[in-house]
């Protein structure tokens, strides 16, 4: 029978071994559309929190509504992220090793997790506009806004999930390590999305900035340790 690690076993073979980072993200992508059931369930988990927002809340204002949204999103990327190691096992870990250098192996990791997420976010916010009432006034920069926002926060929580799976402690390590990090970017984001409500932001393109430099000093940092934990 055709298993999903005869599939990714395939897939990985199949593409030209020049391009490890191809192959490795060609992998998880094949892996998470036979694996529906672990879409569904973030899908499942997105729509049935927001709908108990709308029963408990109503259309909240501008600001309750921002605040839950970029909180949402938090646990999203915790629930979305955190498998993407633990289906790795110490022989499949080998494997890859024979095949894929560390950097192209995390480098992988974090696109698969930011385009995933970003997916993940444009559905959460479309359905909290439906169900939460639309208080956006600019809705094409918020949109820009939830993309990038996803991709931080799926950038910092696959690094962090790395580091845990290395500890054998996955959950529990990548909860307590990952708040007190993750908190400050969650508030920058809410500050920064204060912009799509119509508020006037000072010092925009600033907070702009370092959040981005916020998201390539992680891609460094896992570029630069991922390595070491991948020999341990």
């Amino acid at each position: 029978m055709f298993t999903n690690h005869d599939a990714e076993l395939a897939t990985i073979n199949s593409v030209n071994t020049k391009n490890p980072f191809i192959a490795l993200f060609k992998k998880d992508l094949l892996l998470e559309i036979r694996q529906q059931y672990t879409l569904y369930g973030i899908l499942l988990y997105i729509a049935s929190t927001i709908f108990v927002l709308n029963l408990a809340m109503g259309s909240p204002d501008d600001k309750v509504w921002n605040g839950l949204f970029w909180i949402i999103q938090l646990f999203i990327c915790v629930n979305a992220v955190a498998k993407s190691f633990l289906q790795e096992s110490r022989g499949r870990m080998l494997y890859f090793y024979t095949i894929a250098g560390a950097p192209h192996f995390i480098l992988a990791k974090l696109l698969f997790n930011s385009v995933l997420m970003m997916a993940m976010s444009i559905i959460s916010m479309l359905l909290f506009a439906l169900l939460l009432g639309n208080p956006l006034v600019h809705m094409g920069s918020f949109l820009l806004l939830v993309c990038l926002g996803g991709i931080s926060l799926s950038l910092v929580f696959t690094f962090l999930a790395a580091i845990a799976a290395r500890a054998q402690q996955n959950a529990a390590l990548m909860a307590i390590m990952g708040f007190p990090l993750i908190i400050p970017q969650v508030l920058l984001l809410m500050k920064i999305s204060n912009i799509a409500f119509g508020a006037v932001q000072s010092g925009l393109w600033s907070l702009m900035g370092l959040l981005l430099l916020l998201d390539l000093l992680v891609v460094v940092l896992a570029w630069i340790l991922f390595p070491f934990l991948w020999k341990d």
